[in-house]
């Protein structure tokens, strides 16, 4: 019996997919498949009902998974005590960042990372803020930037580092542009750019909305904010954005402030409780380049 087998078991049973397991601890299905079944010969017993469209454990299987995550904690506990003493680190990080992020705070974290603890190797996920969250919650990512509404995702430990309000951005033609605050109701019969859902500035928008009771018509979706931005300089709708990206356009774009959408958009950076060594010593880094405390 070996750790990696149990990190797989653990992975197949939390995923409830081979495939996907495979994609979260980084070698092929096939690897997956045959440290399992040599796992359960070991055992003497079937861990993983293979008969359905999902891989579901067996009772056996049930036993052995809350066993294989002590040994894992345990595991990383000792890793972890040796790192605090030695001061050295190894292994992998695996970092999540929002689609088209620009937060140059974070580069500078992770190049300061790589020069300090260059035997750790480092991977980078771009995805929806949905999506990173899972995948912090399923370990697949070490530590994830992600966009919410209003406070961070629950049961995951989480480091705030921007808090901004709406905006409504538009061609400084357009006849909103006399205007530098607005309600939802304003932006009625308004072809509305937005980013698409799973996104944080999506998410408070769209709670925003629902709570008015107001109906508007999101006519375009782009998945960058630079985009969102570009197609209502063009004058293809209003843009919903933070008051940081409106200001990056603000040579082709008024803003106004959204009064009546007052969650605030976060970016955060977030984690699961009890980080690695290496996503630890990640954080520091990341605390120094966004100038937290």
């Amino acid at each position: 019996m070996e750790l990696r087998q149990l990190e797989y078991l653990v992975a197949v049973a939390e995923e409830a997919n081979f495939t996907r397991a495979a994609q979260r601890v980084h070698i092929s299905q096939s690897g997956v498949s045959a440290q399992i079944r040599q796992l359960e010969h070991d055992l003497g017993a079937p861990l993983i009902d293979r008969s359905g469209r999902t891989a579901t454990l067996t009772q056996a299987g049930k036993a052995a998974v809350s066993y294989a995550n002590q040994m894992l904690a345990a595991a990383a506990a000792l890793r972890q005590s040796v790192a605090e003493v030695t001061g050295l680190l190894s292994g992998r990080l695996t970092v999540g960042m929002v689609t088209a992020c620009t937060v140059t705070p974070l580069f500078d974290a992770l190049a300061a990372f790589h020069d300090d603890h260059p035997g750790v190797a480092v991977t980078l996920l771009e995805d929806n803020s949905a999506t990173l969250t899972q995948h912090v919650r399923s370990g697949a990512l070490d530590i994830a930037l992600i966009g919410a509404a209003g406070s961070p995702p629950a049961a995951l430990a989480a480091l705030p580092v921007i808090s901004e309000r709406l905006v409504a951005a538009a061609q400084k033609t357009h006849f909103l542009s006399e205007r530098s605050r607005l309600t939802l109701t304003d932006l009625a019969g308004c072809p509305l750019i937005c980013l698409p859902a799973g996104t944080g500035i999506r998410t408070v928008f769209d709670q925003a909305v629902s709570a008015a009771g107001v109906r508007l018509d999101v006519a375009l979706e782009a998945s960058a904010p630079a985009a969102v931005a570009d197609l209502a300089a063009r004058g293809l709708g209003v843009a919903i954005l933070s008051e940081t990206i409106a200001a990056a356009h603000a040579d082709r774009l008024h803003a106004a402030v959204l009064d009546d959408v007052v969650t605030p958009a976060l970016l955060a950076l977030i984690w699961r409780p009890s980080p690695s060594p290496a996503a630890a010593a990640f954080l520091t880094h990341c605390r120094r380049a966004f100038a937290l405390p």
